[in-house]
């Protein structure tokens, strides 16, 4: 009888490793440029510099084509969008909708914070991208050395029914939700859900309904279960009690941890909360490298050599208790091994290791920083009612 877990997993897969926009941008226009019958992207970032300008003109000549175009975005992460493309892209024939528009003042409100931070296309329900690039060019990083380092994937095969469902249910909710103007088209292909491949995976999300957790155990399950090393690269990262505690055993049973953070600060308060962590993880035997040479925006891990993930979800409360996200689960060995070089690459060449000894020998004001940070972040989980979660 198969594991509950196991009943996500499908066969027959092809998948194909992005790395970065460089690679991600022109896979995705050249998939746009190619389309039959009709294109969908969601987003939670889409930019006015020339990547986004670009995916914009695909999209319009796609439309011109009469293909059928449906576009979501966040209402915070894209909260110029609508002035800047909207039009255009109205007038083109493009349907547009807007995950929770974001009001003149962000408040800490629950229902405020649960953005639309997936990142996902399908084309003709027959090719999708999911990961973590937002619509925004590598060398668009203000304030932080570029250019930006991410992941995505490029699937064909059984996984489509999954990831083409999970986007017209919520194309479907935010329409109605949102009482928009225009009369809901139906879907206008079902997905092309031949074996193509031999990957086996399994497309996951988080939402606050049925799947809250998905990603989360997915996580959890691989570590668990893991024997030889763990290798993730997250660039949010502030995980809750379980899995503070799962990478520890992981390391204590013998299990090589390594954990490629973000080491510019881009979130102050996010950033010197993580760092509170440090001293319990280095202590247990973890390796932690902060990368320095860009911005780092990775949401991937690789396990053991043969499992792996790339995926919008970051290791913090906000991705894991409130966004909407979206990983890909890879079990696959080719796969994983070619993401862990491209991972171990990074870590080479411009990452530095986090000594135990120097970090513990830290100023007073610095730990009080780091504690003070881990506890408003703590406090702002529990005023969100998500306090036993984390």
């Amino acid at each position: 009888m198969k594991r509950a877990a196991d009943m996500y997993f499908l066969p027959g897969n092809r998948i194909e490793l992005l790395t970065n926009g460089a690679e991600y941008f022109p896979a995705l226009i050249a998939a746009i440029d190619a389309a039959r019958v009709e294109v969908r992207l969601e987003t939670y970032i889409f930019e006015n510099d020339a990547a986004g300008r670009q995916v914009v003109d695909a999209l319009i000549r796609a439309a011109g084509r009469k293909i059928a175009v449906r576009v979501m975005v966040d209402g915070f992460g894209a909260r110029n969008f609508s002035s800047v493309f909207g039009e255009r892209l109205s007038a083109a024939g493009v349907e547009l909708l807007i995950y929770r528009p974001e009001v003149a003042r962000f408040r800490l409100r629950r229902h405020r914070l649960r953005r639309l931070h997936r990142k996902l296309a399908t084309i003709d329900a027959r090719i999708a991208f999911v990961g973590g690039i937002n619509v925004i060019d590598d060398l668009n990083t203000p304030g932080h050395t570029p250019p930006r380092h991410d992941y995505a994937v490029r699937i064909e095969g059984p996984l489509l029914a999954k990831v083409h469902a999970a986007m017209s249910w919520l194309w479907s909710l935010v329409n109605w939700v949102t009482f928009h103007q225009h009369v809901q088209s139906p879907d206008f292909c079902a997905p092309v859900t031949n074996v193509c491949g031999h990957v086996t995976a399994a497309f996951l999300i988080r939402d606050n309904l049925r799947h809250r957790h998905d990603i989360e155990n997915a996580y959890l399950t691989a570590i668990h279960a893991a024997q030889h090393d763990i290798l993730i690269a997250n660039a949010y990262f502030l995980p809750g009690r379980r899995f503070r505690q799962a990478l520890v055993a992981a390391a204590a049973r013998g299990v090589k941890v390594t954990l490629l953070l973000q080491g510019r600060v881009e979130y102050p308060l996010l950033h010197y909360a993580t760092q509170a962590l440090y001293g319990t993880l280095l202590a247990a035997g973890i390796h932690i490298h902060e990368y320095h040479n860009g911005f780092l925006h990775a949401k991937v891990a690789v396990i053991d050599g043969d499992w792996a993930t790339v995926g919008s979800s970051n290791i913090d409360p906000f991705s894991l208790l409130l966004a909407r996200e979206a990983n890909v689960v890879i079990r696959n060995a080719n796969f994983a091994g070619q993401l862990r070089d491209s991972l171990q690459s990074t870590l080479d060449s411009g990452a530095s290791e986090i000594c135990d000894d120097c970090w513990n020998k830290q100023s007073l004001f610095q730990r009080l920083l780091n504690w003070l940070a881990y506890s408003l972040i703590r406090l702002m989980i529990e005023l969100l009612g998500y306090g036993n979660a984390h």
